[in-house]
């Protein structure tokens, strides 16, 4: 059987006793412009890369993945030239 818990009464806290407002706190705070809370962070990107599930042969993503950092960049300015898209 449960038993109810006992709600203890919260204490009040003096408004006086309230930590100083420091440059810490406004780093962290929100920002707002108007009534508009103001996003933090990298912007949107106007088109975003999409994730997608492509099935290679072995040789051909060692291979790729063997060229270094930034293969997939590669890969996609490899297709948007062959498409002829720019």
């Amino acid at each position: 059987m449960t038993a109810k818990k006992t709600i203890t009464p919260r204490t009040w806290v003096d408004p006086d006793d309230a930590p100083a407002l420091t440059a810490a706190f406004f780093k962290h705070a929100d920002q707002y412009e108007g009534q508009t809370l103001k996003s933090r962070g990298r912007p949107k990107l106007e088109s975003p890369k999409e994730a997608v599930k492509l099935r290679l042969d072995a040789d051909v993503l060692a291979a790729l993945r063997a060229s270094g950092e930034g293969w997939q960049t590669r890969v996609n300015d490899t297709l948007r030239a062959s498409l002829k898209l720019n």
